[in-house]
């Protein structure tokens, strides 16, 4: 989808930006890229239940490192 604005006859280059920055904020596209910049691919099961696991076994090994005075 392209934005395209004309330069009228005797128009300022500030006011063709303006035109065209007010045309691309009423398409949405920056709403819909922003909204797509930090979205991520869903994460499989068997990746998540790993991760729990190791960030148990991390807290666990980090309390037992704190009643050893270690941490």
């Amino acid at each position: 989808m392209a934005i395209e604005v004309r330069k009228k006859e005797g128009e300022p280059g500030n006011s063709l930006l303006y035109s065209f920055t007010r045309r691309v904020k009423r398409s949405g596209i920056l709403r819909e890229t922003r909204a797509r910049r930090f979205t991520d691919r869903p994460v499989s099961r068997r990746r998540r239940k790993l991760s729990a696991i190791h960030r148990a076994e991390k807290r666990t090994e980090l309390e037992r490192q704190k009643k050893l005075g270690l941490a």
